[in-house]
């Protein structure tokens, strides 16, 4: 399943989503981890050293080879030129796989040691010099869509995104392709108004949306939480030691984890499960053709010169069945 962790800068949503990552590990889950923050904080989280989260590839680097393969043999694609982040798969697109060796993640990811079992980590990469004035940030977190488009997931697999802050992944389609969306709140007027914008923009589309209370002290930050987002509300997080000695670059063992917090993370992924039950395949694919041929009228045509509405392949749904499927 796909679970997306947003929220507004500080939050805290890299420090939830690294803690959830670690849960599923210590629950022996399949994990691929992708940080598209435009602010690249999850390795760290994870335990990696500076050097080495540093070091991470960059995606959106890859985006040729990630095209390339992921074209496969389809015949709507005419060259892997003409694919946008928007490009759904069609008979004869090379699919992803959570439990795989392929070249996008021989390319991209890396393998992070846990305390409890190993993940794979990829990055969208961070803006360079190269970068400012001249290109936005969705350029990079193009490559994510595309990737996730591509993907096919089972019920006991996880890819969990750690997504830029704010509401900037409604500038695509990329926030439908989520089974689960944990908002990470703080207390306060500000921590809240992400939420409703979120909830607002997403109303439309069945995305499930639930919100994480973070840094909550005290009966009146959890009143304050409740007043504003009511059911949507799903579990909260106070103050942590182990999260505090992480912070530091010395994080204990994760089975020291506070119990409390322990209980919060399985509530999450006991949320996670139970929405990946009720995805609605056709609609999944469906919303992904939908967001393309909008990309595809507004600038993708013009861009590569090609009818791109002519990459949709009408009778290809994606569903779990293809999970079995090995690429050619």
């Amino acid at each position: 399943m796909k679970i997306a962790f947003v929220g507004k800068g500080g939050s805290g949503k890299t420090t939830l989503s690294s803690l959830f990552i670690r849960h599923l590990a210590a629950n022996e889950a399949p994990v691929v981890a992708v940080d598209a923050d435009i602010n690249q904080h999850l390795g760290a989280a994870l335990g990696l050293p500076d050097a080495e989260a540093a070091a991470l590839p960059a995606m959106g680097a890859h985006l040729p080879l990630i095209k390339e393969y992921l074209r496969g043999s389809n015949p709507r694609i005419v060259s892997a030129d003409t694919m946008i982040k928007t490009t759904p798969p069609g008979d004869g697109s090379r699919l992803l796989r959570v439990r795989e060796e392929n070249p996008v993640y021989e390319a991209c990811a890396r393998t992070v040691r846990l305390d409890d079992g190993d993940i794979r980590l990829m990055a969208t990469g961070p803006f360079t010099e190269s970068d400012l004035g001249v290109s936005c940030y969705h350029s990079k977190v193009g490559a994510v869509e595309l990737c996730l488009n591509h993907l096919v997931d089972g019920p006991d697999e996880y890819v969990v995104v750690d997504m830029t802050a704010g509401s900037d992944s409604f500038a695509s389609g990329l926030f439908t392709r989520f089974d689960m969306t944990f908002l990470v709140a703080e207390p306060t007027r500000k921590g809240v108004s992400v939420y409703r914008q979120y909830k607002e923009y997403a109303r439309d589309f069945g995305v499930a949306l639930k919100v994480v209370g973070n840094k909550v002290q005290g009966q009146d930050d959890l009143d304050f939480l409740r007043a504003e987002v009511g059911e949507d509300l799903l579990v909260t997080v106070g103050h942590s030691d182990w999260v505090r000695a992480m912070e530091k670059g010395r994080p204990p063992r994760f089975d020291l984890l506070e119990a409390e917090n322990r209980m919060s993370l399985q509530a999450l992924q006991d949320a996670a499960d139970d929405s990946y039950t009720a995805r609605d395949w056709e609609r999944y694919t469906r919303q992904m053709v939908h967001f393309h041929l909008r990309n595809a009228e507004s600038w993708g045509n013009a861009k590569t010169g090609a009818d791109l509405a002519a990459q949709v392949d009408p009778d290809f749904v994606l569903t779990e069945s293809l999970s079995a499927v090995q690429p050619a």
